[in-house]
C-alpha cells in the first residue's frame, strides 16, 4: 500500500476537524450560554466567544434547585440499572451463545423484538402495576422498567461477543475437571471484559437521559436530572441561562463516567487479545 501523499493527510485531517466542529458546535452552545446573561443567549449576530461572563446562572441554580438531589437521583437510579442488566444479562448472553438448543438460541431474537417495542407502549402498564405494589415514586420502580431494556440490549450485545470468544479454552477447562460455571467465571468472563464495559456504557447513557419513564414513575424526592432541567421552563419563559447550567451539571458527572469506562475498555480489549 502506497503511503498517503502529504496533501492527502492534510486534507483529511481537516475533514476530521471539520467533522468534530460540526458535532460539538450544540455542546458548545449550550456551555456558553450557561455562563451569559439571557439577553446575549439569542443576540445578532451571536456572540460565540466574545460576551459578558457570568456565573449567576450557576449561582441561581446552586441556591434555587435541587441539583444535588436531582444528580444522586440520577447516579442511584442508573447505578442500580446497570448493575442490575449486567447481572441478569451477561450470564444470559453466555447461556444462549453456548446453548445446544435450537429453541433456547432462537430465545435471543425476544430480547431483539423487546427492544422495538416502543417505551411508551410499556408505561401505562408498568404505571399501574407499580401502583399496585406501591412502588410508584420509588427508585426500584424506575431501576425495574429500566433494566428491562437495558438487559435485553445486554444480553443480545454478550450472546454476539461469547460467540466470538473461543471455545477451545473453555473445553480444555472442562477437560481438567472445571464445571461450566468455573468456565464462564475463569475462562469466557474475563474475555469478555470488552463487551461488559461497552454494555455497561450503554446503560448508564440510557438510564442517565431516561425521561419518559422517570417523569411518570418518580415523586420530588426521587426526580432525575432531565427532570430537573425540565423545572427551567415556566409558562411564561424559558430560562435559557439556568437550562443550560443544568445541563453543564447533568453532563459532567456522564463525560467523568464515559471517561472511565473507555479507559477500562480499551484495557479490556487488549488484554482479551493477548489471552485470545
Amino acid at each position: 500500500m502506497t503511503k498517503p501523499s502529504r496533501l492527502e493527510r492534510i486534507l483529511l485531517n481537516l475533514a476530521v476537524i471539520l467533522v468534530i466542529l460540526f458535532f460539538m458546535m450544540p455542546m458548545f452552545w449550550l456551555v456558553t450560554t450557561a455562563f451569559k446573561f439571557g439577553r446575549e443567549a439569542f443576540s445578532i449576530p451571536p456572540k460565540w466567544i466574545f460576551f459578558e461572563f457570568t456565573l449567576k446562572n450557576f449561582q441561581d441554580v446552586w441556591q434555587h434547585s435541587n441539583v444535588l438531589r436531582f444528580l444522586m437521583n440520577s447516579i442511584i437510579i442508573s447505578t442500580g440499572a446497570t448493575l442490575l442488566s449486567l447481572l441478569l444479562g451477561v450470564p444470559a448472553g453466555y447461556a444462549v451463545a453456548r446453548t445446544q438448543s435450537r429453541l433456547l438460541g432462537m430465545s435471543s431474537y425476544f430480547f431483539l423484538v423487546l427492544l422495538m417495542i416502543p417505551p411508551i407502549a410499556m408505561l401505562i402498564p408498568f404505571y399501574l402495576i407499580m401502583r399496585d405494589i406501591q412502588l410508584l415514586g420509588s427508585y426500584a420502580a424506575v431501576i425495574i422498567i429500566d433494566t428491562i431494556f437495558d438487559a435485553s440490549f445486554v444480553v443480545w450485545m454478550m450472546r454476539s461477543y461469547f460467540k466470538d470468544v473461543p471455545q477451545e479454552m473453555e473445553e480444555a477447562s472442562l477437560i481438567d475437571g472445571a464445571s461450566r460455571l468455573q468456565a464462564f467465571y475463569r475462562i469466557a468472563l474475563p474475555l469478555s471484559v470488552p463487551g461488559i464495559m461497552a454494555s455497561a456504557l450503554y446503560c448508564i447513557i440510557f438510564s442517565w437521559n431516561d425521561f419518559l419513564f422517570a417523569l411518570m414513575l418518580t415523586s420530588p424526592k426521587t426526580k432525575t436530572m432531565p427532570l430537573g432541567i425540565l423545572a427551567s421552563f415556566s409558562a411564561s419563559e424559558i430560562n435559557w441561562g439556568i437550562m443550560a447550567a443544568m445541563s453543564v451539571f447533568a453532563i459532567i458527572p456522564a463525560i467523568i463516567i464515559a471517561l472511565f469506562l473507555n479507559r477500562h475498555f480499551v484495557q479490556g480489549l487488549t488484554a482479551g487479545a493477548a489471552k485470545g
